[in-house]
C-alpha cells in the first residue's frame, strides 16, 4: 500500500517518500534540498526540486520543526508599517530568507515599550529559529528574553555584546558626505539639517555625518538650522514651518529621513517657496516614493534588499552549521541619488525670500 496520505477527496496526495522515489534520491537528500542545507549535490537538488514541482508536494512545516527542533522562522521587528521604508525593508527580507528556506513571521512596535513586549511574546511563542531587530534602536532589556532563550539576534548600527549577536553597520557618513558635497558645489552656503528623534542612534549618526560633512568643506550651520524633528511627514511640515516663521532661512535643507523631507517640500508648496529655485531639499532612505515626489526628491540612498540580505545572512550564518560561526559585523553602503529637488542656491537675501515664503500660496 502507498505510503501517501488521501487527501478528503479520496486522492493521493504526494508525501516525502514519493518525491524521493521520483528523483530517484534518498529521502534524506529530499529532506536536506527543501531544507536548502549547501552539501546536497547541485544536481541531485535539481531532480528532487522537479519532483517536487511534478507531484505538487508541500512540506509540512510544522512536522519539519517537531522532528528537527527547528522551526525554519525568522523573526523581523520593525519601527512602524506607515513609513514606506519599512514595508520595502519587509519586502526585501522575505525575498532573501525564502530563497535560504525559510519562512517571515513580522511585528511592528509603533515606538512603543509595551507594543515591543508583544512582539517579543510573539517570537518566542512561535519559536522563531532568530530574529533581525530593525526598530534602529535598542530595548536591551526586552531582548533579554530571547538572548535568554540562546536565539540569535541581528540589530542594525549597535548590539548587545555576545556570540549570538550581529550587528549591521551603516556607513551614514558616506552618502550624507555626497550630499553636503553636492550642495556646495550649487554654491550653498546656509544648509540646514533636520534630525530623527536623538533618543535613537542613527538620528544622532546621521546629525553626526551632517556635521563632520560640513566640517570638511568649511560649513558651521546657525544653530537655528539644526532641528530636532520625529521621521514622519507631519513632523518635517512642523519644523521648516518654524525654520520659515524665523525670518532667516537657509538655502538648502537635509533631513534624516524621507518622510521628513516630503513634508519640507509641503510646507514649502503650501507657502510658495519654489523647489528647486528657492530651497533645495535632500531626504535620506530614498524610498521607491522619493522618485514620484514634486519634484522628484534628491535622497541619500540606504539599500533597504542590502539590509534584508545582511540581516537573514547574519541569523543564517548563525543557525546553519554548514556555514560557520555568524560574524559580529556587516557593512551596509550609503550613496547619494540626485533628482530635481536640489539646484543652484538662491542669491536672494534669506530674509526676503523666507518672506515671500512665509505668505500662504494662493489660488
Amino acid at each position: 500500500m502507498s505510503r501517501a496520505k488521501r487527501n478528503t477527496n479520496g486522492q493521493s496526495r504526494p508525501d516525502i517518500h514519493a518525491v524521493a522515489r521520483l528523483a530517484r534520491v534518498s529521502i534524506a537528500t529530499v529532506s536536506r534540498t527543501i531544507n536548502n542545507i549547501s552539501t546536497v549535490d547541485p544536481r541531485l537538488a535539481q531532480r528532487v526540486w522537479k519532483a517536487i514541482d511534478e507531484l505538487g508536494y508541500s512540506p509540512n512545516t510544522q512536522a519539519r520543526a517537531l522532528v528537527s527542533g527547528r522551526s525554519r522562522l525568522l523573526g523581523l521587528i520593525i519601527s512602524e508599517i506607515t513609513n514606506p521604508f519599512f514595508p520595502e525593508l519587509i519586502q526585501g527580507f522575505e525575498d532573501v530568507a525564502v530563497e535560504n528556506g525559510y519562512e517571515i513571521l513580522i511585528s511592528s512596535t509603533n515606538y512603543d515599550p509595551q507594543r515591543m513586549e508583544l512582539c517579543i511574546q510573539r517570537m518566542l511563542e512561535r519559536k522563531v529559529d532568530g530574529v533581525a531587530v530593525m526598530t534602529f534602536g535598542i530595548e536591551a532589556p526586552l531582548l533579554d528574553r530571547l538572548a535568554q532563550r540562546d536565539i540569535p539576534l541581528v540589530f542594525v548600527d549597535v548590539s548587545p555584546k555576545g556570540p549570538l549577536f550581529s550587528t549591521i553597520e551603516v556607513d551614514y557618513f558616506h552618502g550624507i558626505r555626497e550630499g553636503v558635497q553636492h550642495l556646495a558645489v550649487l554654491g550653498h552656503r546656509r544648509i540646514g539639517f533636520i534630525s530623527g528623534p536623538l533618543h535613537l542612534h542613527s538620528a544622532l549618526a546621521r546629525k553626526a555625518a551632517f556635521l563632520r560633512a560640513m566640517d570638511e568643506v568649511g560649513l558651521a550651520p546657525h544653530p537655528d538650522w539644526l532641528r530636532e524633528g520625529d521621521h514622519t511627514l507631519e513632523g518635517g511640515i512642523s519644523v521648516m514651518s518654524q525654520i520659515l516663521a524665523s525670518g532667516d532661512a537657509p538655502t538648502a535643507i537635509m533631513t534624516s529621513n524621507d518622510m521628513t523631507a516630503i513634508g519640507v517640500l509641503h510646507a514649502l508648496y503650501r507657502t510658495g517657496a519654489r523647489v528647486p529655485d528657492d530651497f533645495s531639499v535632500i531626504g535620506f532612505d530614498d524610498i521607491n516614493f522619493a522618485q514620484f515626489t514634486l519634484p522628484p526628491l534628491t535622497s541619500v540612498q540606504m539599500s533597504r534588499r542590502e539590509l534584508a540580505r545582511c540581516a537573514v545572512l547574519a541569523l543564517r550564518d548563525h543557525l546553519d552549521p554548514q556555514v560557520g560561526p555568524g560574524r559580529p559585523r556587516y557593512k551596509v553602503q550609503t550613496r547619494l541619488t540626485v533628482r530635481q529637488s536640489t539646484g543652484l542656491a538662491s542669491q536672494e537675501p534669506s530674509s526676503k525670500r523666507a518672506a515671500r515664503s512665509g505668505r500662504s500660496r494662493t489660488k
